[in-house]
C-alpha cells in the first residue's frame, strides 16, 4: 500500500448500500445545482451572508456560477476566504518540521511528520480580521454576500454568517482533481510538482480539514452538507436530515466503495471479478477499507450520495466502532484492508519492511507501529515472503541491498529471504519489522494497523520502473533500521503463520483463530459454515470478508431487513452497535469468511 497518488478513476456501483430511508429524509434531498443554489440562496436571505465551506479539493465555480445567476439583477459580493489566509512562505516555514527535507533516506520525499494542528493554523489573525470587517461592509451594500473557499465557516468567520454549506469531497476525487492540475495545496503559491502536493496534502491539509469537517458538523455550525463529487450535479441535505442518514447507516451492516490502483506487478483476478473497465492496465491494489481513502455510497430519494468514510466514522464514531475503541484511538477506524493482487501478473510485490511504534512515533509523529497481515485468498503455485532464511547473513544482504541501490545490481533476494508456498487459506502475520512480500500469481488480503500514511520502506525491488517508467524508491536507510533480524524460518511457524485454532461451534458451522500476535492490537478469526453463523459484535465493530463462496447474507438478529448481501471477496463492516446478528448462505457451497475486530 502506498500513498494513494494515481488511482483509476472509477466508481464502483456495486459498492451501494440503501437503508430503509424514512420519507423525512428522502424528501429533504435537494439535487442539482441550480436547485442548490435556490435553496442556499433563500437560506441566506436578503442581505445575507452565505458561507460555503468545504474540504480539501472542493471546488466552488460551478455553485458560484450558479448562485450569481440566481441573483442576476441583484447586488452579490464574492470574497475568498483564501485572502485570510497566511503567506505561502510563512506556510511552509510552519511545516518544515512536518515535510522534512533529506533525500538521503526518504529520496523523492515521500514521507513526512504527523503533528497535530487545526484549521486556525493556516489563517493570519489580522487578515481574518480584516475580512471580517469587509463582510460586514458588504452585507450593508450587496443583497447577498457570498463566503467561500476551504475554512470559510471557520471559528472566526462562522459568527458573521446567516447560512452555512459545507462542499464535501471523496478522497479520490480530490485525487482525480489534484492530478489534473485543479487542486494546490492551500495558500501554496509555490509550483509544485505532485509528490510535493500529495505529500504536503496527507500531512497537513487533509488532517486540518478532517478536524474542522467533524467540528462544524459536531458543532451544527454547517446547516446544509453537500456531496460535491460531481461539481455539475450537487446533492444537498439539511445537516439535521443528514445526521439523521448516517445514524441510520449505522443500523445496518455496510461496504465501502472501493479504490482500485494500477502496478508494475499488478494481476487481473479482481480486475475480471469485478468487471472492472477494459482499458485498466491491471489491478494491483483494491483499497477496499482503507479508512481514510475510501467513500460510502447511500442510496436515498432517487439519488446517490457518495460521502467519505471519514466523515461517516468521525461523525458516528461510537456507534461504528464501539466505546471500547473510541476511547482507544479517539475518531480514528484503528484497522485497514485492501486486496494485493499479483494473480497473472509479472512479478513479485517488492521486499520491503515497516517500522515498529517507537520507530513510528520519533521519525513519523504516528502513535502506533505499522502491522500487516496477509490471508491467501487465491493462489496459482506462488510463495508468500515471510522473515529471514536461518542462514541469511544480514551483514551481507544488507551490502547485497546497497549494491541494488546505488549500482543497479541484482542479487538472488531468495538467498536470504524466507519464504513458503503458498495455500488458499493460508494466514500470515507481520509484526513492525518483519521483511515480507507477496509473490506472483496470488491475491492476498492485507490487513494492517492504522497510519496516515504508508510506511512501507522497499529494500528490494528487483531494479523495476513504475508504469510510467520512472525508477521505484527504494528506502533501504529506514528498512535496515527498522528490520527485525532474529525473526527467521525457525521462529515463525506456529508463530507468525499461525496454526488455526477452533474456539466454537455448532451445527455446520465453526469459527477458529487463523492470527493472533502480542504486538498485535486486532484478531483474525475465520467462520466456515454450511447454511448459517450466528454472531454477536459485543460491543466491538466486526469487518467481514467473504473468502469462500459466493454470496451471503449478512443481517441483524432482531431485525432481518437491516442487512447486507454480501458476495465474494466483498468487505462488509458490521457495526458495534447492531449486536447479534447472523450470516446466511445464499449460495450452493460452503463459505468461509474472515473476521476482524480488536482484541
Amino acid at each position: 500500500m502506498s500513498f494513494m497518488f494515481k488511482p483509476y478513476p472509477y466508481v464502483d456501483p456495486q459498492a451501494l448500500n440503501t437503508p430503509q430511508v424514512p420519507p423525512n429524509v428522502r424528501n429533504a434531498l435537494v439535487a442539482g445545482n441550480r436547485a442548490v443554489a435556490r435553496t442556499l440562496t433563500e437560506a441566506a436571505g436578503m442581505h445575507g451572508v452565505l458561507a460555503l465551506d468545504g474540504y480539501a479539493g472542493a471546488l466552488f465555480d460551478a455553485l458560484l456560477k450558479r448562485i450569481e445567476e440566481r441573483m442576476e439583477g441583484k447586488r452579490i459580493c464574492l470574497l475568498n476566504a483564501a485572502k485570510a489566509y497566511k503567506d505561502s512562505a510563512e506556510l511552509e516555514k510552519m511545516l518544515s518540521e512536518t515535510l522534512p527535507e533529506d533525500r538521503e533516506i526518504d529520496p523523492i520525499l515521500l514521507f513526512g511528520k504527523s503533528i497535530h494542528r487545526e484549521i486556525e493554523s493556516l489563517f493570519d489573525p489580522e487578515r481574518t480580521e480584516q475580512l471580517r470587517q469587509e463582510i460586514s461592509k458588504a452585507k450593508k451594500e450587496a443583497d447577498l454576500v457570498v463566503l467561500y473557499g476551504c475554512g470559510a465557516a471557520c471559528r472566526a468567520l462562522h459568527p458573521s454568517a446567516d447560512a452555512t454549506a459545507f462542499l464535501d469531497v471523496t478522497p479520490l476525487s480530490v485525487t482525480c482533481r489534484v492530478q489534473a492540475g485543479r487542486v494546490h495545496a492551500l495558500g501554496d503559491s509555490g509550483k509544485r510538482q505532485l509528490p510535493y502536493i500529495f505529500r504536503r496534502l496527507y500531512y497537513y491539509d487533509y488532517e486540518i480539514m478532517m478536524l474542522h469537517r467533524r467540528d462544524l458538523l459536531a458543532r451544527g455550525d454547517a446547516d446544509f452538507y453537500i456531496d460535491s463529487n460531481q461539481e455539475e450535479n450537487l446533492k444537498l441535505l439539511p445537516l439535521p436530515e443528514f445526521r439523521e442518514l448516517l445514524r441510520l447507516q449505522t443500523e445496518y451492516p455496510f461496504r465501502c466503495t472501493p479504490v482500485y490502483l494500477e502496478g508494475v506487478w499488478g494481476g487481473f483476478f479482481v480486475k475480471n471479478l469485478r468487471s472492472l473497465p477494459a482499458d485498466m492496465r491491471n489491478c494491483a491494489w483494491v483499497f477496499d477499507m482503507i479508512p481514510n481513502e475510501v467513500s460510502i455510497q447511500i442510496r436515498t430519494g432517487g439519488q446517490t450520495l457518495n460521502i467519505p468514510f471519514s466523515t461517516f466514522f468521525k461523525a458516528e464514531g461510537e456507534r461504528i466502532m464501539g466505546r471500547e475503541s473510541v476511547e482507544r484511538f479517539g475518531t480514528v477506524f484503528p484497522i485497514r484492508f485492501n486486496y494485493d493482487d499479483t494473480y497473472g501478473g509479472t512479478g513479485n510485490m517488492s521486499i520491503q519492511v515497516h517500522p515498529p511504534q517507537a520507530y513510528n512515533r520519533s521519525h513519523f509523529g504516528e502513535p502506533f507501529q505499522q502491522d500487516e497481515s496477509y490471508y491467501v485468498v487465491r493462489t496459482a503455485g506462488s510463495k508468500t515472503y515471510l522473515g529471514l532464511r536461518d542462514d541469511c547473513d544480514t551483514a551481507e544482504f544488507f551490502r547485497c541491498i546497497d549494491r541494488a541501490e546505488k549500482e543497479h545490481l541484482p542479487f538472488d533476494h531468495d538467498r536470504y529471504v524466507n519464504s513458503f508456498p503458498s495455500e488458499q487459506g493460508d494466514q500470515f502475520l507481520m509484526p513492525g519489522g518483519t521483511i515480507h512480500a507477496s509473490g506472483r500469481n496470488q491475491v492476498v488480503l492485507e490487513i494492517g494497523s492504522y497510519t496516515i500514511g504508508s510506511y512501507t520502506f522497499k529494500l528490494y525491488d528487483y531494479l523495476r520502473s513504475d508504469l510510467d517508467g520512472n525508477p521505484r524508491p527504494i528506502h533501504s536507510i529506514h528498512g535496515k533500521n527498522v528490520l527485525v533480524t532474529d525473526r527467521r524460518r525457525s521462529r515463525i511457524d506456529g508463530i507468525l503463520r499461525p496454526k488455526p485454532v477452533t474456539i466454537r461451534e455448532g451445527d455446520g458451522w465453526k469459527e477458529e483463530i487463523i492470527g493472533e500476535h502480542d504486538l498485535i492490537y486486532f484478531s483474525l478469526h475465520r467462520l466456515s459454515f454450511e447454511h448459517a453463523v450466528p454472531d454477536n459484535t459485543a460491543g466491538k465493530f466486526h469487518v467481514l470478508v467473504l473468502v469462500e463462496g459466493e454470496e451471503v447474507l449478512v443481517c441483524s438478529q432482531s431485525d432481518p431487513t437491516r442487512c447486507y448481501h454480501q458476495k465474494f471477496m466483498d468487505m462488509v463492516v458490521v457495526p458495534a452497535s447492531m449486536g447479534e446478528y447472523r450470516i446466511i448462505n445464499l449460495g450452493k457451497t460452503p463459505c468461509r469468511l474472515t473476521k476482524t475486530f480488536l482484541k
